[in-house]
């Protein structure tokens, strides 16, 4: 009982009262499916629980990734979503089946990237990423964060907020130049952690140090393969959190 009126109050004064009823249950959507299907692909491979359904393959031989189901999923949601109320409870049943989607199609972002299964590659684990900062941006989103705001009121202010947007883009361009993607994303929002990640090193292998580094800089070059070493603590923490989300490479 006193769970329940936590997350009743909860509801209540912190989603409701703010008009956040959809973005929460978009967010819990993904999460709750992302936890599943997760499991549910570790799971399938384990040899401890033989009785779990496998993957859905047709007589041809042809595999049916379940990112296919968070697509049909999402533009199902999204176009109801856009015909009905957008205060009607079916408006929050859209988004929590949104949510669901995106949570099947993020799982197997790194499939879609590189056109192949890598599910359980070393490029597959870019899905636990994309997972992580999809997350992020959706939470974000919820506590009412916005990158920035286009005012309309009078030309000056029309005009500082054109430039304002723009200096907020280019800063998070360059992250991703540099390949701080973390950076990029949160600093979206939070513009002066945009700042901080475009003024710190590249990594080395980022399309910014090619251009700016390397032959160019060789010094730069150099420190930025000792700053983003293979080995470094940042690195190995990366790699645990990966092993205990999506299981270790070709392993649940």
């Amino acid at each position: 009982m006193v769970e329940s009126s936590i997350l009743s109050d909860f509801w209540v004064d912190q989603i409701e009262s703010n008009h956040q009823e959809a973005i929460f249950l978009v967010l819990v959507g993904f999460l709750v499916s992302f936890a599943f299907i997760r499991l549910s692909t570790r799971l399938m491979r384990s040899p401890k629980v033989p009785w779990w359904p496998g993957s859905i393959v047709s007589e041809g031989g042809l595999h049916v990734h379940h990112h296919v189901f968070g697509i049909i999923l999402m533009m199902a949601a999204g176009a109801l979503g856009f015909a009905v109320d957008g205060s009607s409870w079916v408006f929050n049943i859209c988004g929590l089946a949104f949510g669901v989607g995106i949570g099947l199609t993020i799982d197997e972002f790194a499939l879609w990237l590189h056109l192949e299964d890598v599910y359980w590659s070393e490029e597959g684990r870019r899905s636990i990423d994309a997972t992580v900062l999809t997350a992020i941006v959706l939470a974000l989103l919820m506590v009412g964060a916005r990158p920035f705001e286009i005012g309309s009121e009078d030309i000056t202010t029309l005009i500082v907020s054109l430039v304002l947007a723009a200096i907020v883009l280019i800063t998070v361009g360059i992250c991703f130049l540099k390949e701080r993607v973390l950076h990029a994303f949160i600093g979206f929002f939070f513009f002066p952690l945009a700042i901080y990640g475009a003024c710190r090193l590249g990594k080395p292998n980022s399309v910014w140090a090619k251009r700016r580094y390397g032959e160019r800089n060789p010094s730069k070059q150099k420190r930025a393969q000792a700053r983003f070493r293979v080995n470094r603590r940042t690195q190995r923490f990366k790699e645990k959190f990966r092993d205990a989300v999506g299981g270790g490479i070709g392993q649940p």
